[in-house]
C-alpha cells in the first residue's frame, strides 16, 4: 500500500502548497500584460515553451538524465494532454463566453472531481466523509469570495461553462495519471521538463493555424517581460513544486490549491495594486481554511482526545 493512503500532508508540503498557489495566482498579473498584444494561444505556447527550455537547461545543471524510455515519454504525452493542453484550450475557449469570475467558480470543482475519480480509480485515496465535507466547504468559500454576481451568467452559456467543467476534470484525471511518475522512477525536475515539453510540441501546432503569430505586431518590452515571467515562475517553477507534491501528497490533497488560487490572487492584488477587499473576501478565506482544515483531519482528532483526557466536573468536584 501506497505511503500516501490518506495521511495528513506534513508542513513542508503545506508549505509547498501555498507557494504553489502564490505562483499560479500570480500569473495573472502577467497574463493581464501579456494578453494586451499576444492572442491566448500564442501566450499559451511561449509559456510553456520557454518553461521547457529552462528546465530542460536545468536537468544537467542538476546532474540528472533526460529520460528516454519510450513508456515515460507517452506518460508525459497523456500528462501535457491532460494537465496543460485540453484543460487550457478549454479554459481558454469557455473565458470568451463567460466573465473570470464565474469560470474561477466552476475550475474550483476541480479537488471535488478529484475526490470521486481518486476514490473511484485508486485503492489508496478512498473518499473520506471530512474530506468530502471540506472540499464542499472549501469550494463555498470559492463561491463567497467571486461574489453573487458570478452567478447571473449561470442561465446563458452552457457550452462555455461545460467547457471549463471539463477542464476541471481534466486537471482531476491529470492529478491521478500523474501518480505513476513516481513508479517509474522519474525525478520532479524531469517530470515537470517532460510534461512542458510535450505540452509545447502538442499546442504549437494548433497555434500556428489558429493565431498565425507571425502576422502578429511585435510587442513591447513589458510584454516579453510578462511572457518570461509567466514562463519562468507560475510554470516552469510552479511545476516543479507539483511534481514534487505529486511525489509525496495524495493527488486529491495536491489539488487543494485550486482553492487557493483565487485567495492568493485577491491578496496580491490587495498588496501590489491596492484593491479593495470586501467583507465576503474575508467571509470566503474563512470558509476555505475551514474547509482545508476539515480535509486535513489533524484537528478533529486533537480536539476529541483534549476532551477525553480533560476530567468532567460535576458540581464543583472532580469525578
Amino acid at each position: 500500500m501506497s505511503p500516501a493512503v490518506n495521511r495528513p500532508m506534513s508542513a513542508s508540503q503545506w508549505a509547498m502548497l501555498l507557494v504553489l498557489s502564490v505562483l499560479w495566482g500570480g500569473s495573472f498579473f502577467f497574463t493581464g500584460v501579456a494578453l494586451s498584444a499576444l492572442p491566448p494561444l500564442t501566450l499559451v505556447v511561449l509559456r510553456v515553451g520557454i518553461a521547457a527550455l529552462i528546465l530542460n537547461l536545468a536537468l544537467p545543471l542538476a546532474g540528472i538524465d533526460r529520460p528516454r524510455s519510450s513508456e515515460v515519454w507517452i506518460a508525459f504525452v497523456g500528462m501535457g494532454l491532460l494537465n496543460n493542453v485540453v484543460p487550457f484550450l478549454l479554459i481558454v475557449w469557455g473565458q470568451t463566453q463567460i466573465a473570470s469570475g464565474l469560470a474561477a467558480i466552476l475550475n474550483a470543482t476541480t479537488p471535488l472531481f478529484t475526490v470521486v475519480v481518486a476514490h473511484l480509480l485508486t485503492s489508496d485515496e478512498r473518499m473520506t466523509g471530512n474530506k468530502l465535507a471540506g472540499v464542499l466547504i472549501g469550494f463555498g468559500g470559492v463561491a463567497v469570495m467571486v461574489g453573487s454576481s458570478a452567478f447571473s451568467e449561470m442561465d446563458s452559456h452552457i457550452p462555455a461553462r461545460i467547457a471549463v467543467l471539463a477542464a476541471a476534470l481534466s486537471y482531476a484525471f491529470a492529478g491521478i495519471f500523474g501518480r505513476r511518475f513516481r513508479r517509474l522512477g522519474v525525478r520532479p525536475l524531469a517530470t515537470a521538463a517532460g510534461q512542458v515539453t510535450a505540452s509545447t510540441l502538442l499546442l504549437l501546432p494548433v497555434a500556428l493555424v489558429v493565431d498565425r503569430p507571425w502576422a502578429l505586431t511585435m510587442p513591447g518590452a513589458p510584454v516579453w517581460a510578462a511572457v518570461l515571467g509567466i514562463a519562468i515562475l507560475p510554470t516552469a517553477l510552479a511545476y516543479l513544486l507539483y511534481f514534487r507534491l505529486l511525489a509525496t501528497a495524495v493527488a486529491t490533497n495536491l489539488l487543494l490549491v485550486t482553492f487557493l488560487i483565487p485567495v492568493s490572487a485577491i491578496l496580491l492584488g490587495a498588496l501590489v495594486l491596492g484593491e479593495h477587499l470586501d467583507v465576503r473576501h474575508y467571509g470566503g478565506m474563512v470558509l476555505i481554511g475551514c474547509g482545508l482544515v476539515a480535509i486535513d483531519g489533524r484537528l478533529l482528532p486533537l480536539a476529541r482526545a483534549r476532551r477525553i483526557d480533560e476530567p468532567e466536573i460535576y458540581q464543583g468536584r472532580d469525578i
